[in-house]
């Protein structure tokens, strides 16, 4: 009888990325996207391979999660010339990964998969991995083993959208995206691709330790706290954080606006911004990593209106601070989806998304929906929140089960159906199931 379902026993999932879990290949997002779904289909059960620029330093081939994922560290004698991370000798790494992936998955993982008779399901990752599922899925056709490999493209963002064929992608692959907001930006290149949206981390649901966020709260000695993390970037609105910050100060309210950036050179224009209104800035430095030195970095900036943290924030210290804050500002004016947002909903924070990529997030259900750049709208949003505390707690209540529903586990159970339906269209799985 012919299949009906993918399942761990018939199944085995290629993932193709640039980024990865090393520390070498985390870059961004994406490296902990792809990093959380190959963990969470293993734990699922299916063989998982992921090929990614790893560290020269590491294994070329490593077993884990109880020999259900295998990392397969690619373009390590390129990476040795470049140290400094996985997109340092980007174009030199793109030839190799176009020129050597096709045969070697396709000998070494599809040719004995499909010979015992199992499916094979290729994800490949933005831009970097378009060219390589073209060559891929035309070696397959030559092999005569296409039909019983399903092909999925994602799309997590725009960038470089300008090098890909999409003509021969969208034949080669079907494409998917993580947000109608993205779908509505690739229909216009004439493709329309499936939203499977981003997911989290189970844990990142677990209950906040209330007495530790209560902690980080006092020491702040705030009337309001205010959370940004995003890369310095004019897309990420962080000019309109800053000038909301200082609205709320002129109203007599002690604010403190936490900001988490990066090293882009907008973060200078953001902070001159700042000295203009008249806030204090404080540098914040790394001085450890427990909590306690991470509170007593925090309060080393008491008087300043912003504290600029320029250490690396663990995520369960970032979790106490969406917690401890009256608003964490994902308010980006381009967001193909919003994993900040997201993120802080699951610790119960108050989430004040951009109203782009946020398909999670409904308007004073279990967040804000800002829908301008204008710091004025922060700034009365927060305002109300300050003045109806039961509305507020209500937010918290309703955001921590909005993300629960966006757990890494649930996600990929959505994953599957399409790439069922899919196999079906192949008829590489019988219908119904």
């Amino acid at each position: 009888m012919k299949r009906t379902n993918l399942t761990p026993e018939n199944t085995i999932f290629v993932v193709l990325s640039f980024e990865g879990p090393d520390g070498y290949s985390l870059a961004g997002g994406l490296g902990v996207r792809v990093t959380n779904l190959c963990r969470t289909l293993a734990k699922e059960g299916f063989p998982t391979h992921l090929f990614f620029i790893g560290d020269p330093r590491g294994q070329g081939e490593e077993m884990t999660n109880g020999g259900r994922l295998w990392l397969h560290r690619w373009c390590q004698w390129i990476s040795e010339y470049y140290p400094v991370g996985v997109y340092q000798g980007e174009n030199e790494k793109l030839y190799d990964f176009n020129e050597s992936i096709p045969h070697f998955v396709t000998e070494h993982i599809i040719r004995p998969a499909v010979a015992n008779g199992k499916i094979v399901a290729v994800l490949g990752e933005e831009w970097h991995t378009a060219e390589v599922m073209c060559r891929l899925s035309d070696l397959l056709y030559s092999r005569g083993l296409r039909d019983n490999v399903v092909m999925f493209w994602n799309a997590n963002n725009t960038f470089s959208f300008e090098r890909i064929d999409w003509k021969r992608l969208k034949v080669a692959s079907t494409i998917t995206t993580v947000s109608r907001y993205m779908k509505h930006i690739i229909w216009r290149l004439g493709v329309n691709p499936l939203v499977i949206p981003n997911g989290i981390p189970r844990a990142l649901l677990n209950r906040i330790d209330e007495m530790e966020s209560t902690r980080l709260r006092a020491s702040l000695n705030a009337d309001l706290v205010l959370t940004k993390v995003a890369r310095w970037d004019p897309d990420k609105r962080w000019n309109s954080a800053v000038e909301a910050a200082a609205r709320l100060k002129e109203k007599g309210l002690k604010t403190v606006l936490l900001a988490r950036g990066g090293l882009e050179s907008h973060g200078a224009e953001v902070m001159e911004n700042a000295h203009a209104l008249g806030l204090k800035v404080k540098d914040i430095p790394d001085g450890g990593d427990s909590l306690d030195d991470y509170l007593n970095a925090l309060e080393s900036g008491k008087g300043a209106d912003i504290l600029n943290l320029k250490f690396h924030c663990p995520q369960d210290f970032l979790r106490l601070i969406y917690n401890a804050s009256d608003a964490v500002l994902a308010n980006s004016s381009h967001e193909p989806f919003g994993l900040v947002g997201l993120e802080s909903m699951a610790a119960r924070g108050v989430a004040f998304t951009g109203g782009t990529g946020e398909d999670y997030a409904i308007p004073f259900h279990n967040s804000i929906v800002l829908e301008t750049s204008d710091p004025r709208e922060i700034e009365a949003y927060v305002l109300y929140l300050k003045k109806y505390p039961e509305e507020e707690e209500r937010i918290r209540k309703a955001a921590w089960a909005t993300a629960r529903r966006f757990a890494w586990e649930e996600v990929i159970q959505n994953l599957i159906r399409k790439l069922e339906y899919q196999a079906r269209v192949q008829e590489s799985l019988a219908p119904g199931g």
